[in-house]
């Protein structure tokens, strides 16, 4: 690597023009995103987490800190002058092009994102912070860190889930093994996901159930096939754990092997719920689960 390389920032904003928009079902809009200030756009992979800075009516991207210390800057600035933001995955990166793939959940307007979602057109500017091409080794913005040994996966979520679990499973290799279990709002969102030819996929439409129902009965079916049953373990349950991903001091896979690697993402009740029952009822090692409460109903989330 060259002396400017390692100059380089790992993570910084990148300022991106919408090129297109293209729905993919009625629940997943593709924005991609393209300009010159895209050509060192990292991509460390899997379920790689980006910020992505939206501008409003009365507050545009520009006024967003961009320093080092960009994120205590923006609690500092009076609410109503703060750009509002949004945790994504990216879906896709295309160097030679200088363009970026993010696929966002398209729903009724609830907030500034989704207002965005619903009226953004080609041509329109955000600010994306991600990691840039000088980024190496371990990214703590990827939450998917199995061991190097494991036998069978388990990708449980919703639909805010949905676009790092469709990634997941892109990179994963071709003999890898296991279940996913997705619940989605609408029934032509079923088709959203790739096809991998070692998982199973269990994905089903919320339609008039119960947030959660589907998503819950799935996992605790899916694991009796998945792992054996062991004598359980103690999960602590505090009001605000809503993110736990087990890594090493150095960011890796927190064990060499497992018989099933979890990992559990969208709407915090539910997900602590599995969690729940995957360590504490049917035995699955803590240290093999990753979950992450991406969004807590009735609680915008950053």
């Amino acid at each position: 690597m060259s002396a400017d390389a390692t100059e380089q920032p790992t993570m910084r904003f990148f300022r991106a023009t919408v090129t297109g928009i293209r729905d993919l079902t009625p629940s997943f809009r593709r924005f991609t995103f393209g300009g010159d200030d895209l050509a060192d756009y990292g991509d460390p992979g899997f379920d790689q987490r980006v910020k992505v800075v939206f501008p409003t009516d009365t507050v545009g991207i520009d006024a967003m800190p961009r320093g080092d210390d960009w994120y205590p800057a923006w609690r500092e600035l009076p609410e109503d002058a703060r750009p509002p933001f949004r945790t994504y995955t990216t879906r896709a990166v295309r160097h030679e092009r200088a363009e970026v793939d993010i696929d966002m959940v398209s729903h009724d307007v609830s907030g500034p994102a989704s207002a965005w979602i619903a009226r953004a057109e080609v041509g329109d500017e955000v600010l994306i912070f991600a990691p840039t091409t000088a980024h190496s080794g371990v990214s703590l913005g990827v939450d998917f860190v199995p061991p190097a040994n494991t036998t069978n996966h388990l990708l449980a979520g919703d639909e805010t889930a949905a676009p790092a679990i469709a990634v997941i499973l892109e990179q994963l290799p071709a003999d890898a093994r296991g279940v996913v279990v997705l619940e989605v709002p609408h029934a032509d969102d079923v088709d959203y996901l790739p096809t991998h030819p070692g998982f199973e996929y269990r994905v089903a439409p919320r339609a008039d159930m119960p947030r959660h129902e589907h998503l819950l009965s799935a996992v605790r079916h899916a694991v009796r096939g998945l792992a054996p049953e062991g004598e359980g373990g103690h999960v602590e349950e505090l009001d605000d754990l809503i993110w736990e991903v087990p890594r090493t001091a150095k960011g890796g896979a927190a064990l060499k092997s497992a018989p099933l690697y979890a990992w559990l993402a969208g709407e915090s009740a539910g997900i602590k719920a599995l969690r729940r029952h995957l360590v504490n009822e049917h035995g699955v090692d803590r240290r093999a689960v990753a979950f992450m409460g991406y969004w807590r109903l009735g609680k915008a989330e950053i």
